[in-house]
């Protein structure tokens, strides 16, 4: 399966990826780590002595793209460890053995055993929320605590088709500059200008939504999790849901943590990608949250 719709828009995309990650003045270093599914990329930032913290992105961005208006404060409290998801439009390069038998948890379990990490926290935006939630219920052992935003627990898997295709529909079929724009304030808050005003991080967008094919990470399946898994997330997750989030923040998906007694934050005037609307605030809220 191809990644890229075109060579040429992979090229736009990778080079926009680069220019973002100069564009986080955090000193950092990139490595490749080898897996049963192909060549993991992650950046690294922070002291090697603070806590590990793993970030997972979403499915369709990067890491480039998801933790530049949070890496600063979070690399000064922890050893950040982005995570380029395999199959993603990151630069990670899937293999053969990708496509036909991919494994989450035996992918991170790889990538924390390569990092000689025995235990980690983990933060995640949207399917990167869903990533660490899963692997804390596959591996509670190895997981001190998770940060999932933009997340939810979802009931099914037609729960999460309707409300991806309410969120992401027509725009996203037509990936023109005018729609790329139209679905990023459809998704956001009243604070979509942090995209708008940074004009690398807009260009990337939409090349992500026109060249890149988000099928090939159709092999990250979701798993829907009964109440016996989800209470081992109990006093170990917290979930920040931008307030205006019409993928996170609705009411089957509130109930869901409420019933399993998940403890949750509502931000204010915040959409779905509320670690760039209101960096200020989430970076806080990590912060303490998985320092205490």
């Amino acid at each position: 399966m191809k990644r890229y719709k075109s060579k040429e828009g992979q090229e736009l995309i990778h080079d926009t990826y680069n220019r973002l990650l100069d564009s986080w003045n955090v000193i950092h270093e990139r490595q490749d780590i080898l897996t049963s599914y192909g060549s993991t990329h992650i950046i690294i930032a922070g002291v090697i002595t603070n806590p590990p913290l793993l970030l997972f992105h979403g499915v369709g961005d990067n890491s480039a793209m998801m933790w530049l208006y949070n890496i600063k404060r979070l690399s000064e409290h922890f050893y950040v460890i982005a995570v380029d998801a395999i199959g993603g439009s990151g630069r990670s390069e899937p293999n053969e053995h990708y496509y036909r038998s991919f494994d989450q948890t035996i992918w991170l379990d790889e990538i924390l055993e390569q990092l000689q990490l025995e235990e980690v926290n983990i933060a995640g935006v949207s399917y990167g929320a869903y990533l660490a939630y899963h692997y804390a219920i596959m591996r509670p052992s190895k997981v001190r605590k998770i940060v999932c935003m933009a997340g939810r627990v979802a009931s099914s898997q037609g729960e999460i088709i309707r409300t991806m295709m309410k969120a992401f529909l027509p725009e996203a079929i037509f990936p023109t500059e005018k729609n790329s724009k139209k679905l990023l304030r459809k998704l956001c808050g009243p604070n979509y200008t942090v995209f708008e005003n940074h004009p690398i991080l807009m260009n990337h967008w939409y090349y992500l939504l026109k060249y890149f094919n988000n099928k090939s990470m159709m092999k990250h399946k979701t798993i829907i999790f009964d109440d016996t898994q989800l209470q081992l997330l109990r006093d170990k997750s917290l979930f920040i849901i931008g307030e205006l989030d019409i993928l996170s923040n609705y009411p089957k998906a509130i109930l869901k943590l409420r019933d399993n007694q998940l403890c949750y934050k509502i931000v204010k005037d915040a959409g779905h990608a509320v670690n760039h609307e209101q960096a200020d605030e989430v970076n806080a809220v990590i912060c303490n949250y998985l320092l205490a």
